[in-house]
């Protein structure tokens, strides 16, 4: 079975029907080898569960199987009259990542597993180049179980809203920036992650929540055990956590109606987990991970600008409103109103540039206040125009 060859979703669900064992794991079990595999933190070690031999698998490779197999985990727990492939199929057209065009053309074709492969390789793509391939590992792959939660209540409801993504998505970011403003000691790029978090929930079509809004947002007991972890995550991003960060944390667990355990078993496996792996995890060896996190993605997206310049010049020059609000932004804070006009038309313009697409993906939003800082001055022949104009 091979991931990068056609063919291999209906092999995986060969391979794992012969030896059927990790379907019959409690949902916290399940969940917590997907932690143990690397799913979870987005940088995936091993398949999931054992459920097939790992042998010379690549990172990717195992992202788009651990995928696949918590997908089918789900779906064996709520089967559907509809065959599994086409659950997630049916899953993935009624959200808002299949309108970017990624998934456009796709979608149009017959359901299949074919057509089911290329949606996950759209999916978790992990770019080549190295700035890309950071960003992905602890952020866009660290958020897929977002699309797992998703899946979770599409077959529940067989319908899912983009809201609902959304505010799980928002929920994340408001805890995060509630962990690093937690920090006793906080380095200057400490400081620019979070003020980095907080400009791009401006760029949300639903707007940020509040810490209060975020709690009420998480309803299960899984979301909560989820968002846990992602906290965690966030404190561990200088190898230690501190006792405040460590007071915020039993707080946050107190507010989800969690048991202090539940916060000392997610220490546990991220400190477990990161140290047991720290050589195979690039990102890791880095001595300040939130420097070398907040440089890599600063540099991503120049570059992304760069790659795609002469094709950004001819949409923003249909786009004179938006010309207008870019400028705007290089001399003050833009209102609500207008932060919504820019993550707007924005979309539209990332939804026409495919090595842009990026952007829309689950964590993308990220990456919107770079975007909106570098563009000015990545194109400055644009703006020196709309100047004139004006």
């Amino acid at each position: 079975m091979n991931p990068s060859a056609s063919g291999w979703i209906k092999k995986l669900l060969k391979e794992v029907s012969g030896d059927e064992t990790f379907l019959n794991n409690t949902l916290e079990h399940f969940y917590q080898e997907l932690k143990q595999c690397g799913f979870i933190y987005g940088s995936n070690v091993d398949v999931v569960s054992n459920a097939i031999p790992k042998k010379d698998l690549t990172d990717e490779e195992l992202c788009k199987v651990n995928l696949i197999l918590a997908f089918f985990y789900f779906y064996k727990r709520n089967p559907s009259e509809e065959k599994f492939i086409d659950t997630v199929i049916s899953f993935y057209s009624t959200i808002t990542v299949s309108k970017t065009s990624i998934f456009q053309l796709l979608l149009i074709k017959n359901k299949s597993a074919a057509l089911l492969e290329d949606l996950i390789e759209k999916r978790v793509h992990i770019d080549d180049n190295v700035f890309t391939k950071n960003f992905n590992y602890f952020i866009t792959n660290a958020l897929l179980f977002v699309d797992v939660l998703a899946y979770q209540k599409f077959l529940d409801t067989n319908t899912v809203s983009d809201r609902y993504l959304q505010n799980i998505e928002t929920s994340i970011e408001t805890i995060v920036i509630e962990v690093f403003e937690s920090k006793l000691q906080k380095t200057k790029y400490d400081d620019s992650l979070t003020k980095l978090f907080k400009l791009s929930r401006r760029y949300h079509s639903n707007g940020p929540l509040d810490y209060g809004e975020a709690i009420h947002t998480l309803q299960t007991s899984l979301e909560k055990r989820y968002i846990i972890d992602i906290a965690c995550m966030a404190s561990w991003t200088d190898n230690v956590i501190d006792k405040s960060e460590n007071l915020f944390l039993a707080q946050f667990c107190e507010h989800l109606d969690l048991e202090l355990a539940v916060l000392t078993q997610s220490i546990v496996d991220i400190d477990l987990f990161y140290s047991s792996n720290k050589s195979k995890i690039a990102a890791l060896g880095s001595k300040n991970f939130v420097k070398s996190f907040y440089d890599n993605s600063s540099k991503m997206v120049m570059k992304l600008i760069s790659r795609n310049s002469k094709r950004l010049l001819q949409e923003l020059k249909e786009s004179k409103e938006l010309m207008v609000l870019l400028t705007k932004s290089t001399k003050r804070d833009l209102t609500p109103a207008e932060h919504k006009k820019v993550q707007e038309q924005l979309m539209d313009i990332f939804k026409s540039i495919p090595s842009l697409a990026i952007f829309m993906l689950p964590g993308g939003a990220l990456l919107l206040p770079l975007f909106v800082k570098f563009i000015p001055k990545l194109l400055p022949s644009a703006f020196d125009e709309n100047r004139i104009d004006e």
